[in-house]
């Protein structure tokens, strides 16, 4: 579930709503930071999140500040919280639920941010708030809708979860408010997002996507024999993945939300 087997070509094509958002955080980075264009450094003054503008009426920047970053670093690991966990969910949801519950998400940290910040002229800006809104909606499923995500997937959320509260707390210069309600807003519409949803599964993609003629699904007789299944070559690449995934997350929980 949380394991990419899929080649670069199909994870665009299986994840549109995934690889759209991470082009937009790398988009925007580039043209920020990196090239400084006019243009975009007029968005990032106009797009921060900033809670005194807000409560003159720009209340666009509730929205905004979910697709801006600070710097490389920033973008870079959002986008791989997005990569590693957001695939299975844009599966289960559809398209057009999860962009709702990724947007819904994202709001909801920047209104407990505006409602709760320390001080009024408090600025914020990234995608972390819709990303815990992710985990919001797996950590519903770990506690209502079992049958969605199985005891493994479970324990690693529950995992991530638990150490994301934590370094949300204990560390310095994070929006703590955008964690604690981008989880709340995932937690609340994840029973209308989840109705009809079905358990993440990478062969109803490859299904979904194959090539037709005529009606029929193409077979390539061949592909049995690209795969050798050999037990160490099959768990190490398990293995490799699991590592990645865990260092991964414990960077981009700990230090970059």
């Amino acid at each position: 579930m949380f394991v990419r087997t899929e080649s670069f070509k199909e994870f665009i094509k299986f994840y549109p709503i995934v690889t759209g958002l991470v082009i937009i955080h790398f988009a925007l980075w580039l043209c920020i930071d990196l090239l400084q264009f006019p243009f975009a450094l007029q968005f990032l003054r106009d797009g921060i999140g900033n809670n005194y503008l807000v409560s003159q009426g720009e209340y666009w920047r509730l929205v905004t500040p979910i697709f801006l970053h600070a710097g490389f670093a920033h973008a870079l690991f959002n986008s791989f919280s997005l990569v590693l966990f957001g695939p299975a969910l844009e599966q289960m949801l559809g398209k057009s639920k999860f962009i709702l519950m990724y947007i819904i998400s994202g709001i909801f940290g920047n209104i407990g941010t505006y409602l709760i910040a320390p001080h009024e002229f408090y600025q914020h800006l990234g995608a972390s708030g819709a990303v815990f809104g992710i985990f919001g909606v797996y950590l519903f499923m770990v506690l209502y809708r079992k049958s969605l995500i199985g005891p493994s997937n479970s324990q690693l959320i529950m995992t991530i979860f638990v150490l994301g509260l934590f370094m949300t707390f204990m560390r310095t210069g994070i929006n703590v408010w955008a964690h604690l309600f981008g989880l709340i807003g995932g937690f609340a519409i994840a029973p209308a997002v989840l109705r009809n949803a079905r358990p993440f599964s990478v062969w109803q993609n490859r299904a979904k996507h194959t090539n037709r003629n005529n009606g029929e699904v193409t077979f390539n007789p061949n592909r049995w024999n690209k795969r050798k299944f050999l037990p160490g070559k099959k768990y190490g690449k398990y293995i490799f993945w699991g590592i990645i995934i865990f260092l991964v997350a414990l960077a981009l929980l700990g230090n970059l939300f």
